[in-house]
């Protein structure tokens, strides 16, 4: 059972090409809008799978159907270890359903600015490839973790 996070992997492909194609030579906030939203796709799949892990492993007794409650279950389970990878999808929830501005559309530094209650935030280019190697790594992160556990299981 080497495949993981197959579905997360397919929504970073797809942010990946975002970044690379799409944001490279569209430059909006629409598609800044659009990676936000395959992140927070990819990092529910990866809250998902270490939901069903948890399950697994009698770390919780069910998996939980809210987002609140799936965000506290996994760091009861998992306790510090995977709260970064909570805190960023819920802050990234927030940004992904707040009201948005534009500006310098069309050009390098177009820019998202989000106001959330936690605050504002301003996301061009240079964040959205942050954000993206960041979502990049805790997939892989997990994946390691998953397998690891699985394997020494066997």
């Amino acid at each position: 059972m080497k495949v993981f996070l197959e579905e997360a992997r397919e929504e970073l492909k797809r942010a990946d090409h975002i970044i690379y194609v799409s944001l490279k030579y569209t430059r909006t906030v629409d598609v800044i809008k659009n990676l936000i939203e395959r992140l927070i796709s990819c990092l529910d799949f990866v809250i998902e799978k270490l939901l069903d892990s948890a399950v697994e492993k009698k770390l919780i007794a069910e998996k939980p159907v809210n987002l609140g409650l799936k965000c506290n279950a996994v760091k009861k389970a998992y306790g510090e270890m995977f709260a970064e990878i909570v805190a960023l999808y819920v802050q990234l929830r927030k940004i992904g359903r707040a009201e948005y501005k534009k500006s310098s559309e069309y050009r390098r530094h177009v820019t998202m600015t989000a106001t959330t209650d936690e605050g504002t935030f301003m996301i061009d280019i240079d964040k959205s490839k942050e954000l993206y190697f960041k979502v990049r790594q805790y997939v892989e992160d997990v994946e390691k973790f998953l397998g690891g556990g699985e394997e020494e299981e066997s």
